[in-house]
């Protein structure tokens, strides 16, 4: 008895680890690459930003603009700003994986999209002749260096996610055993993705709240 509860002690442990999270991201590397891909097309199409795609990305930058602007006007604005990226990231991080079981469209979309709004804000900034300096390094990087790649790799299990329920839709296997296996193994690899993706999501809403927030007042 003691053995096995000893035993189950070290796999939570050993689910929970950093290093399970990195061996689970690299056992996606396909879904991984997908997601990056997508997310630099959606910053190329953000760039070019035309038409239809340009009144939405409009309507993006306006709702942020409205909510940033109440943030701001609130009695603690590096709090309010801290718990509203904090909580809109996260939320959506993990959420994302679970919607990837529709096939994985809503984390294509979802890449696109946010790809296509820091294209269309780069671009933008360039054409009004701001400091792109500034932008980049001072308003994205701090932050955007884990947050961003903390979205593609949650994108990446919702498309990895996708991928699986279309395999289990149209390939059927006489090994139900075998799928069952692999079904659960994946769930775990998600599950010690959602705790990760949260815990590098807390991290840069503390950058964001602090330093970025510092550097562009």
């Amino acid at each position: 008895m003691t053995l096995y509860m000893t035993d189950l002690n070290y796999q939570e442990v050993s689910m929970l680890s950093f290093l399970t999270f990195i061996k689970d991201v690299k056992s996606i590397r396909k879904a991984l690459l997908l997601s990056a891909i997508l997310f630099i097309a959606g910053g190329i199409v953000g760039w070019i930003g035309t038409g239809a795609m340009e009144k939405l990305l409009v309507q993006q930058l306006e709702g942020l603009s409205e909510i940033s602007n109440n943030l701001r006007d609130s009695d603690n604005p590096q709090w309010s700003f801290f718990i509203f990226i904090f909580l809109n990231n996260s939320i959506k991080g993990v959420v994302i994986i679970f919607l990837g079981a529709l096939l994985g469209v809503l984390p294509a979309l979802f890449l696109l999209i946010n790809g296509a709004v820091i294209g269309y804000i780069i671009h933008l900034s360039i054409l009004q002749g701001q400091d792109l300096f500034t932008l980049i390094v001072k308003g994205l990087l701090p932050h955007g260096i884990i947050e961003i790649p903390a979205i593609i790799i949650a994108c990446a299990f919702g498309l990895q996610f996708g991928a699986k329920v279309a395999g289990s839709l149209f390939k059927r296997s006489a090994h139900s055993t075998g799928r069952e296996a692999d079904w659960s193994f994946f769930m775990r690899q998600t599950l010690t993705a959602s705790i990760w993706i949260v815990i590098l999501l807390l991290i840069a809403a503390v950058i964001e709240s602090t330093i970025t927030f510092s550097l562009l007042s």
